[in-house]
Order: structure tokens, then sequence, then C-alpha cells
């Protein structure tokens, strides 16, 4: 499976491809998340608006504020500057890629983004594990062309620890110490599971909702809780399946162009797909269960559009995955309003 001719790499590279890894496009994780609340405003009866409201007034916001803010935050989770990998040989750390022509250049915080359905439990105890190069079961150009490039590369885990030849180290910020432990959440980890790019266990993004859930938990904010909502990415299916290529750019740009054309976020569509998820408890500490429940949706029905372009086929999976992205997010806020 791997790959480890370079040249052919950095020729792909040069003709135009890009290495964009993001999940739902920026944009579509922002509508995602204000959906919910509009829905929530529509339909006060059977979700706890209510209190949302109250939580949202007494932080100085109305409603409409409060969703943008929401909105936000669960758009700027993909421009986190948390993850940087540093070259075997050199030992020079960097946040993105650095060879790519084009935009859209992916930067290496969305590796944390992906729970491998495809896959049972992983090295450090989670029932399903992150991105792993070494154990994806679908794959493309791009996982293959990251791999090649960063074969060897390490995660900057501070001065002192892994390093490239004879002893470089040019550490930006320690993403083992700070970044993977706060997604750790008490599981198993060494900075050498990390020493190697295409055999590093990424923890999965339900960790990540988790880790910002209980952030929220302590001290409530909405943006905390926009973070939150970043684990719709759990309804996109490359994110289950778990690759970089076999068509997920163009599915993300696609479902983002056609979003209200298709209105993907119809309250009728929304309501339907709350049926799937099962509520979280007024007193529910773990949305884990939820956040897995929803890439089990993703995982089981959305896996044509790995090999499909056909407008039929998209059509078919945005109109399942995007009203249950929204309906999960509508479960977690359900919860979080007791918190306010």
């Amino acid at each position: 499976m791997k790959k480890t001719i370079q040249l052919a790499c950095l020729a792909a590279v040069s003709m135009g491809v890009t290495l964009d890894a993001q999940a739902f496009a920026q944009e579509t994780h922002r509508r995602i998340a204000m959906d919910a609340v509009s829905y929530m405003k529509a339909n006060p009866t059977t979700t706890n608006y209510t209190k949302l409201l109250a939580g949202a007034t007494k932080a100085g916001m109305t409603i409409d504020q409060f969703a943008t803010a929401l909105g936000q935050g669960a758009y700027d989770v993909d421009d986190f500057s948390d993850t940087f990998i540093c070259g075997a040989t050199t030992g020079s750390c960097q946040q993105a890629p650095v060879w790519g022509l084009g935009s859209g250049i992916v930067k290496y915080t969305s590796y944390w983004h992906f729970m491998n359905r495809t896959q049972g439990a992983d090295v450090h105890g989670n029932d399903y594990g992150g991105y792993n190069y070494a154990k994806l079961t679908v794959w493309g150009d791009i996982d293959n062309m990251a791999a090649t490039w960063l074969y060897g590369d390490y995660l900057d885990d501070g001065s002192g620890g892994l390093t490239g030849w004879f002893w470089s180290d040019s550490s930006k910020y320690n993403t083992y110490g700070i970044t993977e432990k706060n997604y750790r959440l008490g599981g198993y980890s060494t900075n050498t599971m990390y020493q190697d790019f295409e055999t590093s266990p990424f923890q999965p993004i339900d960790n990540l909702g988790q880790y910002w859930f209980q952030k929220f938990l302590t001290t409530p904010t909405v943006q905390t809780l926009g973070f939150v909502m970043h684990t719709t990415d759990l309804l996109q299916p490359h994110h289950v399946w778990t690759t970089s290529a076999l068509n997920h750019s163009g599915w993300e740009s696609w479902v983002n162009d056609n979003y209200y054309t298709l209105n993907l976020n119809s309250n009728a569509k929304v309501t339907a797909a709350l049926n799937d998820l099962t509520p979280l408890s007024a007193t529910a500490a773990d949305i884990r269960p939820l956040l897995t429940q929803g890439a089990g949706i993703a995982y089981s029905q959305g896996g044509i559009v790995l090999s499909s372009t056909d407008t039929n086929d998209r059509t078919n999976v945005a109109n399942i995955v995007i009203p249950h992205a929204i309906a999960m997010v509508v479960r977690v806020l359900n919860r979080a309003a007791e918190r306010f």
C-alpha cells in the first residue's frame, strides 16, 4: 500500500493536484450549525429552544447572533494551528504541506477529523480509530501522495523528544503534548506511535468533539460549543470510510453548491432524521455515543459517493447526511441548553 516513488508524487502535484482532506466545506459546517438553531426556533415545543434562547439572552445575544457565533465556531476548527509535523531528516516542523501549488491545501489539523468505521478499536483504546494510513481499507492518490512525501516524518512533540537526523529538531508547537493529549481522553498513547506519519494513529474526531464538550460543560461559551459542532464531519462519508481521496473534495464542493437548491435543510427532513438519533439525557456528560451513531448512518448509507459522481447518487446521499448532520447538532444543543 505504501508508495515510495517521490518523483511520481511530485509530478502529480505539478499537474495541479491539491491535497484537501477537509470534510464538509467550512461554509457547510457553518450552515449546518445555524440551521440546527433555526430548526429549534421553528419547533420550540419538541426541542429545548426555550432554554437555548434563555442561554443566548444571558450571554447578551439574540438567538440569531447566537446561531451565527455557533456556526463560526464550527467553521473555525479547520483553521486551528494546533498540529505540526516535522521532517524526518531536517526536523523542520510545519503545520501544512509545503509542496502544494494550488489553493485548498489541507492543514495537518484535519487528520484529527476522521473516524475509521472500516476498522475496529485502535491502539489508544478507542472503539473506532481515526486516520491512520497503515490502517486504511479505502484510499487513493491524495492519501498515497501525503504518505509518500511525509514518509518517516514525525508529530511535533516539543523539544527533547523525537528528532530528525543528527538530533535536528525545530519544534514549533508540542502537538503531542497538547493536541494529542487533549483528544486522548484517558486512552493510551506514546510519542513513538507518531514517529512515522505513514503509521501514525491519529485520534478520532468524536474525541475532538468530546474534549470541547467537556470544556463547554466546565465553562459554557458559544465558541467552545461551536467547536463541538465540527463533528458533523462524521456525516461526511469520506471521513468515516476514511480517505482524503476518492472524490473527497469534489463531493464537498457539490454539497455546498447544492445545499439550498436541494432544500437539504428542510424542517421535514430534519424531523425525520431526528427519529434515527437517540436523544441525549439532560445530564449526559459524554456525547460520543450520539456522534458514533451519526457516523454509522454516513458509513452505512453514503459510501457510493466515494466511487460515483452521478448527480442522482450524490443527491440521494446528501438528502440523508445533511438532515442527519443538522439533527445531530439539534440533539447536542438540546443537551447543551440544560447547561446555560
